[in-house]
């Protein structure tokens, strides 16, 4: 099978799936990663999958994504959610991989990604077992900071380590997510661009993971309970959406 030829009808086929164009500098870099060696079913096929607990995005939601970041040569990037790393490949093609770095809550991810970088020639990427929403502050400040899972809002931390015209990406909102992108500065986060809907996964703090085990109270429990009282219920991840309403609110009861 020619991956080079299926590669160009995957490209081919963006247009199609986005009903648009497609920046020509992130056409090229997709051109350049051979997906297969992230993905073995289907590596070219436009459609999601999951992979060692993690989300393989669909190509044209990763087209979206750096569209919406508009990394440059030599911008240093944070990725929140390695994934199975070819997200991470393909932001080593725009800005370089030695400005690359990329952070995953979920060990096994964190493994593939960095072995599916080394074997497509991007081991200059770096890759850490962290919790997302904490960054990685010991490389800051980042001029673009991607996440792949949604939020309600701009994660505190992350816009933190933003530098001079930096910006976060990410889906933002509550049912409907919209792929939104950020700037801060001194004064609150400043939404300056929206790229339309986008539903992915929440974005978890440590405990929170798929295979975490027996989890101690999360931060957000933690929260909940000290404003509940002794009846809080715990599971966060039941109702996420709209957790920090009912925190503000000082509500007790569920939906």
């Amino acid at each position: 099978m020619d991956e080079a030829a299926l590669r160009e009808d995957m490209l081919d086929g963006l247009e199609y799936a986005l009903d648009r164009p497609v920046d020509e500098r992130v056409v090229d870099a997709m051109r350049t990663v051979p997906r297969h060696e992230f993905v073995s079913e289907a590596p070219y096929a436009n459609r999601e999958g999951e992979a060692y607990g993690a989300r393989v995005l669909a190509p044209a939601t990763v087209a979206r994504l750096m569209e919406a970041l508009s990394p440059a040569e030599g911008d240093d990037v944070l990725l929140v959610g390695a994934g199975v790393g070819y997200t991470a490949a393909v932001l080593a093609e725009l800005a370089g991989a030695r400005h690359i770095h990329a952070v995953d809550i979920a060990r096994p991810a964190v493994y593939a990604a960095r072995e599916n970088l080394a074997k497509a020639g991007y081991d200059a990427v770096l890759v850490d077992r962290r919790d997302g929403s904490d960054g990685l502050p010991e490389y800051a400040p980042f001029d673009r900071v991607l996440v792949e899972a949604s939020a309600l809002r701009p994660p505190p931390t992350l816009l933190a380590q933003l530098g001079p015209d930096g910006r976060l990406v990410l889906p933002l909102g509550r049912a409907e997510r919209t792929l939104t992108v950020v700037e801060h500065d001194a004064s609150e986060p400043r939404v300056v661009g929206e790229f339309g809907p986008l539903a992915l996964p929440p974005l978890l703090v440590d405990g929170e993971q798929a295979g975490a085990g027996t989890r101690n109270r999360t931060h957000r429990e933690d929260r909940e309970f000290a404003t509940q009282g002794y009846f809080a219920k715990s599971g966060w991840e039941q109702e996420w959406i709209d957790w920090d309403d009912r925190l503000d609110s000082g509500r007790g009861h569920r939906r």
